[in-house]
């Protein structure tokens, strides 16, 4: 499944690594695309998205909708 998720606290590519690191422990097999500009992750997971959302979250970022 494909999700897009706003990620207002992306300031950097260490945001992203963190962010793409924290998914894939969650879904080794997930793929990950972080745009900075924009403030977004794109997922595709099997996880589902209130996962990912977690993930995210216990990693110190803010995720909205």
């Amino acid at each position: 499944m494909s999700i897009q998720l706003k990620v207002p606290s992306i300031v950097c590519e260490g945001c992203a690594d963190t962010i793409t690191k924290a998914i894939a422990a969650l879904d080794a097999d997930a793929k990950v695309k972080v745009d900075l500009s924009a403030k977004t992750a794109e997922i595709e997971s099997q996880r589902s998205e209130a996962e990912i959302k977690d993930a995210i979250a216990a990693v110190g970022h803010t995720v909205e909708g």
